[in-house]
């Protein structure tokens, strides 16, 4: 029998399957009698100690949970500095896992997610206290260093080649007397995996998306708008995808609005619209424009088998690593097989995870910029297979599960931040 609890805290924007990898943690951390908390609003509510008894979920609403999008106990953007600045914060997080005997502390999120998980490590080593902990990924950016992919991803990338798959219909269908070109945004902020996924939507010259325009890429203005005409007279319409992220080449956002979010990022200002006025202003053609926002990440009606499989399989690891003693690591995704499609899970140290970031490779861009490469396509079309589990209700809506996020009582004076 296990020692201690478990802590579990979910962090940043959330995905369609990242509850699913909270259920596998329950789910196995009950097999082997090993009591779990939860963070209620990531680490924000860890500092507050302000814990979930997720015993009192019944063993029903867990499973109902791993269909359920969102983050079921909350998540925060919330990022905890280097330790000698923010020591305060991490012996507080030390002290509430020593007043609640928790000996394991799983962190699910990205970038700063790993490299919080890794500095919390360091300092319980310091303090002598027996604290194994795991970054659990997480992340519809695709941008985790390591792994294969990030759990989140392939259901963000099956609903942005679905949408524009589906929107494509819609604009050929009214481009003889109306709309023209359709540009639809999606989130990608320094890496454009996002957007090189609706360009599964298609596979030939003429068929859409007909322009992607990738953060690793300078926008040049010109060619962009040179294209999309040659791409109307040829084809009759255009479908554009556009990363968040685009730049100018002097390393400015093309949608930059000034200010900066709780993790010090430069507040985007719609790069969908300011594409879409400046077509339809320079070019004179009626366009649409889309930006799919929360909804891209939420959609759990068309999440990806293999995104679900891969955000319950990291969990479930992220429980075996923990009572193994495998310290500051992370379950990484590890591709053995494009065809047919075969992945295992092992474990990756947090310092080669924690601040670094992955983008798009040259080679998966195709030379003019404006789409992906056929390596590129092997590597994502496995990443969008099958259709995770549903449950639907009577009324036609899917049934998804509100726990009751009890409290467990405090022990320790309150820590105001």
């Amino acid at each position: 029998m296990a020692q201690g609890k478990l802590l579990y805290a979910q962090s940043g924007g959330v995905t369609a399957v990242i509850n699913a990898t909270a259920a596998a943690v329950i789910e196995a951390a009950r097999a082997v009698k090993l009591p779990v908390l939860a963070g209620q609003n990531g680490i924000v509510g860890v500092l507050r100690e302000e814990l979930i008894d997720t015993r009192k979920e019944s063993a029903a609403d867990i499973r109902r949970l791993a269909q359920t999008p969102g983050g079921a106990f909350g998540s925060c953007r919330f990022k905890l500095k280097d330790i000698d600045t923010d020591r305060a914060h991490y012996e507080r997080l030390i002290d509430v896992c020593r007043a609640h005997d928790v000996r394991y502390f799983l962190y699910n999120g990205g970038n700063d997610s790993a490299d919080t998980a890794l500095k919390v490590s360091q300092l319980a080593k310091e303090f002598d206290y027996p604290l194994t902990c795991i970054g659990v990924p997480k992340t519809v950016d695709n941008d985790l260093a390591v792994t294969d992919c990030c759990p989140g991803f392939g259901s963000v990338a099956k609903y942005t080649a679905t949408s524009v798959l589906e929107a494509s219909y819609d604009v050929a269908a009214m481009a003889e007397s109306s709309t023209k070109v359709f540009v639809m945004e999606v989130m990608g902020r320094h890496a454009g995996w996002i957007a090189a996924a609706a360009g599964l939507a298609g596979n030939g010259k003429d068929e859409p998306p007909h322009l992607i325009l990738f953060p690793e890429v300078p926008y040049d203005e010109k060619a962009v708008l040179a294209e999309i005409q040659r791409v109307v007279d040829r084809v009759g319409w255009c479908t554009v995808v556009v990363s968040e992220g685009l730049r100018h080449p002097d390393g400015r956002f093309v949608a930059e609005a000034g200010g900066k979010d709780a993790f010090g990022h430069v507040q985007l200002g719609g790069v969908g619209p300011t594409l879409a006025g400046t077509i339809t202003s320079k070019l004179g053609l009626k366009t649409h424009w889309a930006v799919p926002d929360y909804l891209q990440r939420s959609a759990r009606h068309i999440a990806s088998q293999t995104d679900y499989d891969h955000a319950r399989a990291v969990g479930e690891a992220a429980v075996a690593l923990a009572l193994a003693g495998k310290n500051a690591v992370m379950p990484a995704i590890k591709r053995t097989s494009d065809q047919p499609y075969r992945w295992m899970i092992e474990p990756a140290p947090l310092k080669k995870v924690a601040n670094h970031e992955k983008k798009m490779p040259k080679g998966y861009i195709r030379r003019d910029g404006f789409g992906i490469t056929d390596s590129c396509r092997r590597y994502l079309a496995p990443l969008i297979r099958g259709e995770a589990p549903l449950e639907y209700g009577h009324d036609g809506l899917p049934k998804f599960v509100k726990l009751k996020r009890q409290l467990v009582a405090k022990k320790l004076p309150d820590y105001p931040l």
